[in-house]
C-alpha cells in the first residue's frame, strides 16, 4: 500500500532512480562490497542524475525539492545494499548543516560541488572513547589569529576515506562550563595541512561504505570555516538529530521489508518433505508474525515522515522509531535466515549480507539504549 504523502512526481522519480540503479548499481555492487569501497565515479553519476542533495535550493544547483524526494532516494539505496548508505548520510546529514548553518559564501562555494558529486562530505563527531557522549569530546580547536588550530582524532567516520569536506565536531572552549557550550563545527577540507586520514576500518558488515579514522595535528583551519556561531555547535547537532535518526530508522524499515520479501520468495521456491516449504504452517506463522512487525513499523514511520514535514516536534517518537524499528530489523534477520537453512549462512544469498548490516543500526546515530534514555527523560521519568 502506497503512502499518502506519495505524489505522481515522486512516483515518476522512483521509477526513473530504479532504472538508473538497475544499471549503474546493481550490476557492481558485489564488486564494491568486495573492493570495501564505492567509486567516485558512482558519486558523479549520481551527481549528474540530480539524486544527491536534492531539497537543496536550484540556485546551488538543486532541485528544491520536497523531504519525500530524500525519503524515495535512501529507500531504493536500501533496495540495492545498506552499504550505499554513504549517499543518504552526505545528502540527509552532513550537507543540511552547511545550507542551515553556513554563510552565503560558504554554501556557494560548497553546495554546487555536493549535488554534483565532485565534493563528498562527512561528519566525525565520535571520538577514540567518547562515543555518544558528545559534551566530553577532547578534539579541541584553539584560535590563533584568523586560523583555529585543530587536534585530536576520530573515529567511525563514515565516508572518511573519500570525503572533501568534514564537518568535525570540536570544542573551540575546552573550558567552558557547561562542557557542551564550548563546541563549534568546523568544516575541514580534505588538503588542509595537519589532517590526515588514518586506517580504513574493517566492518562485520557495510562492507562498501567506507568508514575510517581521522586525525587533526595542529591542523590549521580558517576561521572562515566556523559554521554557524562559535560554541554553538551542541545546539545545532540536537536539531539535526531528528532527521538523521528518522533516516536511520527508515533504512533499517526498508531492510526488513527486503528481508521478508525476499524469504517469502525463498520459502515458495524451496521444497522439503515432497513440497513448498511456504506451504508448511509452522512457516507459514513465521512469516505472518513478521509481516506484521514490519507493517506496523512501515505505518508508524509514515505518520511521523508526515509530521516531520509540517515541522512538527516529534523528537520523542523519532526516538521511539529508531530504537524500535532498528530491533525489530535485528529480529527479522535472524529469522529470516533461520529460514533460508544452510543456504542462508552462504555468501551468495543476500540474506547473509542483510544479517551481517543491520547490526549497526542499532548503534550509529545514537545508540538505542540512549534513544530510550530520551524517550522515558521526555516522559517525564
Amino acid at each position: 500500500m502506497q503512502a499518502s504523502y506519495i505524489k505522481e512526481e515522486h512516483q515518476i522519480l522512483r521509477e526513473s532512480l530504479r532504472k538508473f540503479l538497475d544499471k549503474e548499481a546493481r550490476p557492481y555492487f558485489e564488486q564494491w562490497e568486495k573492493e570495501r569501497m564505492v567509486p567516485r565515479s558512482f558519486w558523479l553519476k549520481m551527481g549528474e542524475q540530480g539524486y544527491l542533495s536534492p531539497c537543496l535550493d536550484e540556485k546551488y544547483g538543486g532541485l528544491n525539492a520536497d523531504f519525500i524526494y530524500s525519503v524515495i532516494i535512501a529507500e531504493e539505496l536500501e533496495k540495492v545494499g545498506t552499504g550505499l548508505m554513504g549517499f543518504s548520510l552526505h545528502s540527509d546529514v552532513v550537507v543540511p548543516y552547511i545550507s542551515t548553518y553556513g554563510s552565503e559564501i560558504q554554501k556557494k562555494k560548497w553546495l554546487p560541488g555536493c549535488i554534483s558529486g565532485e565534493l563528498i562530505t562527512a561528519i566525525a563527531m565520535t571520538e577514540p572513547g567518547t562515543g555518544s557522549d558528545l559534551a566530553n569530546i577532547r578534539t579541541t580547536a584553539i584560535s590563533d589569529g584568523d586560523h583555529y588550530v585543530l587536534n585530536g582524532q576520530k573515529t567511525f567516520i563514515s565516508n572518511g576515506i573519500l570525503g572533501d569536506l568534514i564537518v568535525v565536531v570540536c570544542k573551540t572552549d575546552p573550558h567552558a562550563t557547561p562542557a557542551h557550550k564550548g563546541i563549534s563545527l568546523l568544516v575541514v577540507e580534505a588538503d588542509t595541512p595537519g589532517f590526515s586520514r588514518g586506517r580504513k576500518l574493517d566492518k562485520v558488515g557495510l562492507h562498501s561504505q567506507d568508514t575510517a579514522e581521522l586525525i587533526f595535528e595542529e591542523c590549521r583551519v580558517p576561521k572562515d570555516n566556523l559554521l554557524g556561531k562559535e560554541g554553538a555547535g551542541f545546539h545545532y547537532l540536537m536539531h539535526k538529530l531528528q532527521p538523521e535518526r528518522l533516516l536511520a530508522a527508515l533504512l533499517a524499515q526498508v531492510s526488513a521489508e527486503e528481508m521478508v520479501r525476499m524469504t517469502i520468495e525463498y520459502v515458495k521456491a524451496r521444497e522439503a518433505f515432497g513440497k513448498p516449504l511456504s506451504k508448511m504452517q509452522h512457516i507459514q506463522f513465521t512469516i505472518a508474525d513478521l509481516a506484521t512487525e514490519v507493517s506496523f513499523g512501515r505505518t508508524y514511520l509514515d505518520d511521523l515522515i508526515v509530521k516531520h514535514m509540517a515541522g512538527h516536534d516529534v523528537v520523542t517518537q523519532v526516538s521511539m522509531a529508531k530504537s524500535w524499528v532498528t530491533d525489530m530489523a535485528k529480529r527479522v534477520s535472524g529469522q529470516c535466515m533461520q529460514l533460508h537453512g544452510g543456504y542462508g549462512y552462504m555468501e551468495e544469498y543476500p540474506i547473509a549480507r542483510r544479517y551481517r548490516d543491520i547490526p549497526v543500526a542499532a548503534i550509529y546515530a545514537g545508540t538505542n539504549e540512549i534513544m530510550k534514555m530520551i524517550v522515558a527523560k521526555n516522559l517525564g521519568l
